[in-house]
C-alpha cells in the first residue's frame, strides 16, 4: 500500500526493485560475493544479478576485482535521509531493547532540559526504581549519571550556571550537593567519557552513562543502564557493561548524521 492507495503493478519499476534486492543479499556474513552467489540469494536469474551488480559498480555503490562484488560506503546516503528525518526515539528504540535483552537489565537513553534530564526511549527489564520510568519522565541532572554525562559535555560556565551555587537537595544520603563537588565529578567524568552513579538518585540503584554523540562527535543525548545495587558491584559497572555501552554508543554515532 501507498497511504491509501493501491499501487499498480504498471506503475512499479522491476529494475529498481531488483537492484535493491541484489543490495540486500550484502549483509555481515556475506560481505563479499560472486554473481552466483548473489544470485542464488536473491533469486534472480545469473545475468539479471550480473546487470544488477555491474551497475553498481558503475555508479559506485559496489567494488568489482574481476569475481567477488562489496559494496561502498556510497550506499549509506541511501539510508542518510531516512535517518535525518527520524526522530532520535526511533533511532534509538531497536538498539536499547537489543541491549536490554543481551544484558538482562534496563537501559535508557535521555537528553538535557535545564536542570533536567528527559527520558526519549527506555527498555525496561525489570523495575529498577520507585517510580516508573517511562518517555517524558523527568530526573535532576546533578544526581544521575546520564545527567552527569550531559552537563560534562557543556562548557563548564555553562554547567556551573545550571548547577547554581546554592546547596543542592539530597535525594539520599550518598547524594553529591555541593555545586563545586559535583563540577569536580563533571570533570572526572569528562575525562573518563562515562559516568557512574551508586544510589545517589535512590538507594539501592547504580547506574553507568555514556554520552550519544552524532557523526560530528557533538554530543545529543545520554546512553545508561541502571540496574538494582544488589546486582553488581560499582568494579562490575565498568568491567560488565561498560564494553556494551560503548559498542552502542559506536552504532548511534554512524546513524546520527
Amino acid at each position: 500500500m501507498w497511504g491509501a492507495m493501491a499501487i499498480s503493478e504498471r506503475d512499479i519499476m522491476g529494475g529498481l526493485a531488483k537492484g535493491l534486492a541484489v543490495i540486500e543479499t550484502f549483509t555481515a556474513e556475506r560481505p563479499r560475493q560472486s554473481i552466483a552467489e548473489v544470485s542464488a540469494a536473491s533469486g534472480l536469474d545469473r545475468a539479471t544479478a550480473r546487470r544488477c551488480l555491474l551497475t553498481l559498480a558503475h555508479n559506485g555503490y559496489a567494488d568489482y576485482d574481476g569475481k567477488f562484488f562489496t559494496l561502498t560506503p556510497r550506499v549509506l546516503r541511501l539510508g542518510t535521509a531516512c535517518l535525518a528525518t527520524m526522530p532520535l526515539p526511533q533511532i534509538v528504540q531497536p538498539l536499547l531493547d537489543r541491549l536490554s535483552e543481551e544484558i538482562g537489565e534496563s537501559s535508557s537513553v535521555s537528553v538535557l532540559d535545564g536542570a533536567e534530564i528527559v527520558y526519549v526511549a527506555r527498555a525496561a527489564q525489570q523495575k529498577v526504581m520507585s517510580i516508573a520510568l517511562m518517555p517524558g519522565s523527568r530526573l535532576p541532572a546533578y544526581c544521575t549519571s546520564m545527567g552527569r554525562v550531559l552537563l560534562a559535555a557543556l562548557p563548564e560556565a555553562e554547567a556551573a550556571a545550571i548547577l547554581g551555587s546554592a546547596a543542592l537537595p539530597a535525594r539520599t544520603p550518598r547524594s553529591l550537593t555541593d555545586p563545586v563537588a559535583v563540577l569536580a565529578e563533571l570533570s572526572r567524568v569528562r575525562a573518563a567519557g562515562h559516568a557512574v552513579n551508586d544510589q545517589e538518585i535512590e538507594i539501592g540503584l547504580r547506574s553507568i552513562a555514556v554520552p550519544v554523540m552524532n557523526g560530528r562527535g557533538k554530543v545529543v543525548a545520554a546512553l545508561n543502564i541502571g540496574l538494582a545495587a544488589s546486582r553488581a558491584s560499582l568494579e562490575d559497572l565498568t568491567g560488565r557493561f561498560l564494553p556494551a555501552l560503548l559498542a552502542v554508543q559506536g552504532e548511534l554515532r554512524g546513524m546520527l548524521r
